[in-house]
C-alpha cells in the first residue's frame, strides 16, 4: 500500500466541506452502527481517550448491479465475456471510486488528527492510526470499554458518524471495536480408531491423512494444482505453522510446496491460532497434491479491520487462483460495522479478476456466537465472510469410507453451519437451483466437505499429530480441490460460485451410490441424510448445500 497524498484535485470548496461539521445536519450515517448489548456483558464506561486504536475506512465505488451482470456474464458460456477475467486496472475501475472521493476522506481523517493514513492500491481501504480520543472527535461516536465472562474488550456504543460531504463516499468504518471473528476448528475429544454409524452397522475409518482424502475424494487420478498459486489467510506468528507444513508434507510424501508470509500490519507475537493455520495449509495443499505457491497473509489479529485488510491485499496483489478463510464471525456484527459492504466490494473484485474465496460456515449449526465449537446451538444466523455473495461457502459432512479407504457415503455432519442470509442477497446464479430461486438472499453452504472431528485430519501441530476438524478443515479441503480443477483448466476458470451451480443444475441425478445414502450429481455427491438440525436432503440443502466433490468426475464435468 501507499502512504496517501493530498490531491491536487481535491476543490477549495469541497475540502472546507469536509472539515469539522457544525451542527447535526452536517453530519451524516453510515453503514457502522452501534455495537449491540450482549447479554451478560456490563459497560464500564467511557475507553482512555488515549487507547491506540487503528482503523480501516471501507470507501464506495460504482453500483453493484453492474458488477453482478458481469460476473455472470464471465461464467455464462457462449458470451463474449466468458471466461474473460479482468485485469486489476480493469476491476478497480468498476469497483473504486475516484481519487478525489478518496482524497476528500483522506483529507478529512488527518485533519482529525489520525497519523498513517495511506491508501491501499484498489482505493477501497483507508487505514489510519488514531487513539480513542480522535476517533470519537472524527465519527461523533463514544468507545465504551465492555466487560463479559471472557474478558473485557472495547466497542463503539453510538454510531459513527461523517460529514456529510462524504455521505456517498463511506461504506463503513472498521475498528471501533476489537471483538474479533473466531476460527471454525474442532478437535477430536474421544480417542477410537473408528466412527461407528449404528444404523448402517459399519465402523467408518477416521484420522485421514492428505493421501487418504486424496483417495476417497477421487483425486489421485486427476491432475494436481501443481500449476495453481492458492492462499491462506492466518493471524500472528506463523513461523512453526510452515515447519509443520514441512514436517507434514515429509511424512506425507507430498513435494515442498514453495511459501511466503506477507505480512498485512505489524508482525504479532500471537500463536493460539496455530493449530487453526496449519490445518489451513497442511490440508489446502495436501489435497491440492501439489501448488506452484502457497501465500499465507498474515495479519496482526482476527478483527474486522485486520481481516479486511488481508482480504484486500490478496486481491490487490493477484497472485493467488484462490484463498481460503477459515474463520468468521455472525453476519449482523458484521454488517453493523460496516464491513459485510467493505469486504463484499473487496470480494466483488476478487470475482471480476477471477479469483476464488472460499470460507467456512461455522461449527454450531444454524446458530452463531455459539458457546462452543462442534455443538449446534448459539444466536439464530449465519457466519460471515461465508455468507457474502461472492464468497463460496463451505459447509461439513461426516465423511464414511470403507476399510480400503475407498468412498462409501457422507452425512451431513450436526454442527456445520448453514442457513439464509438476513443481508446478503444471492448471488443470480443461485437463483437457478430450487429451493433458491423465491428467497433472493444468499444460502448458506454452497457447497461442503468433510469436518467431522471423528472423520477429521490427522494435523501437525508443534511436531505432534493430532485429530482436527470442523469447517476449518472443509473449507482448505475445498480450496485443494479447487486449485486441482485450476490446473487441470489452464487456470481459466475464474470464480467458482457461479460454475458450481450451472454444473449441478445441468446434471440430472444418477442412481444412489452403492451406500444408499448418497447421489453422484455431474461432479458432485449430493449427501441426503443428515442435519445441522436443518436436514440434508436431495438436491440442494442448508446442511451440505450441492454436495462434496468427486474430483476425477469433477475434473471432466465442470465445464459441460
Amino acid at each position: 500500500m501507499s502512504r496517501f497524498l493530498l490531491s491536487s484535485a481535491l476543490g477549495a470548496g469541497l475540502f472546507v466541506a469536509v472539515l469539522a461539521p457544525a451542527g447535526a445536519a452536517n453530519w451524516a450515517a453510515t453503514p457502522t452502527r452501534a455495537f449491540p448489548a450482549l447479554r451478560g456483558a456490563a459497560d464500564l464506561g467511557r475507553a482512555p481517550a488515549t487507547l491506540p486504536m487503528h482503523v480501516a475506512v471501507g470507501l464506495a465505488g460504482p453500483a453493484r448491479a453492474q458488477v453482478d451482470r458481469i460476473i455472470e456474464r464471465q461464467a455464462t458460456p457462449g458470451d463474449p465475456l466468458y471466461h474473460r477475467y479482468l485485469s486489476t486496472v480493469g476491476a478497480r475501475a468498476l469497483v473504486s471510486p475516484s481519487g478525489a472521493r478518496v482524497a476528500a476522506v483522506a483529507t478529512y481523517l488527518t485533519h482529525s488528527g489520525f497519523t498513517n493514513v495511506h491508501v491501499t492500491p484498489d482505493n477501497l481501504l483507508l487505514l489510519a492510526d488514531g487513539n480513542v480520543a480522535t476517533v470519537s472527535r472524527a465519527f461523533a461516536t463514544e468507545i465504551h470499554v465492555l466487560s463479559t465472562a471472557g474478558g473485557r474488550f472495547y466497542a463503539n456504543t453510538k454510531p459513527a458518524l461523517v460529514p456529510a460531504a462524504l455521505r456517498d463516499t463511506v461504506l463503513g468504518i472498521e475498528g471501533l471495536h476489537d471483538f474479533s471473528m473466531r476460527p471454525m476448528l474442532v478437535k477430536k475429544k474421544s480417542v477410537q480408531s473408528c466412527t461407528a454409524v449404528p444404523v448402517l452397522n459399519i465402523c467408518a475409518l477416521s484420522a485421514f491423512g492428505p493421501a487418504d482424502f486424496q483417495q476417497v475424494y477421487d483425486a489421485t487420478g486427476a491432475s494436481t494444482g501443481a500449476s495453481t498459486a492458492i492462499a491462506i489467510f492466518g493471524e500472528g506468528d506463523l513461523t512453526q505453522v510452515v515447519a509443520d507444513l514441512r514436517t507434514q508434507e515429509k511424512l506425507s510424501g507430498l513435494p515442498a510446496v514453495p511459501v511466503s508470509v506477507v505480512l498485512t500490519g505489524p508482525q504479532s507475537g500471537d500463536t493460539s491460532g496455530a493449530d487453526e493455520f496449519d490445518l489451513d495449509t497442511q490440508y489446502s495443499t495436501g489435497m491440492a497434491g501439489n501448488v506452484a505457491q502457497l501465500t499465507i497473509y498474515d495479519a496482526p489479529s482476527l478483527s474486522d479491520a485486520d481481516t479486511t485488510t488481508e482480504f484486500d491485499r490478496f486481491v490487490t496483489d493477484d497472485s493467488s487462483k484462490a484463498a481460503s478463510a477459515s474463520f468468521g464471525e455472525c453476519e449482523v456484527l458484521a454488517d453493523l460495522d460496516g464491513s459485510t459492504a467493505t469486504d463484499d466490494a473487496i470480494f466483488q473484485e476478487a470475482a471480476l479478476q477471477g479469483q476464488t474465496v472460499f470460507a467456512s460456515s461455522g461449527d454450531t449449526g444454524t446458530g452463531c456466537l455459539g458457546v462452543e465449537n462442534g455443538i449446534p446451538l448459539g444466536v439464530p444466523g449465519v457466519e460471515y465472510p461465508a455468507s457474502s455473495t461472492y464468497v463460496v461457502a463451505v459447509g461439513g459432512t461426516t465423511l464414511l469410507a470403507n476399510a480400503s479407504g475407498a468412498y462409501d457415503a457422507e452425512i451431513g455432519w450436526y454442527a456445520g453451519g448453514g442457513g439464509t442470509s438476513l443481508v446478503e442477497a444471492a448471488g443470480a446464479w443461485q437463483s437457478g437451483v430450487a429451493p433458491l430461486a423465491a428467497l433472493g438472499r444468499k444460502a448458506v453452504p454452497d457447497v461442503a466437505m468433510d469436518a467431522d472431528p471423528d472423520t477429521g485430519a490427522n494435523v501437525i501441530v508443534s511436531g505432534s499429530a493430532e485429530e482436527v476438524g470442523g469447517t476449518s478443515l472443509s473449507s482448505p479441503l475445498s480450496l485443494g480441490v479447487w486449485a486441482r480443477l485450476e490446473t487441470a483448466h489452464a487456470n481459466a476458470l475464474g470464480f467458482a460460485a457461479p460454475i458450481f451451480y450451472k454444473e449441478f443444475s445441468d446434471e440430472g441425478g444418477t442412481s444412489l451410490l452403492p451406500s444408499g445414502l448418497t447421489r453422484a450429481i455431474g461432479g458432485f455427491h449430493d449427501i441426503e441424510f443428515g442435519g445441522n438440525p436443518l436436514p440434508a436432503t436431495p438436491g440442494y440443502d442448508y446442511s451440505t448445500g450441492l454436495g462434496t466433490f468427486d474430483v476425477g468426475l469433477s475434473v471432466s464435468d465442470i465445464l459441460k
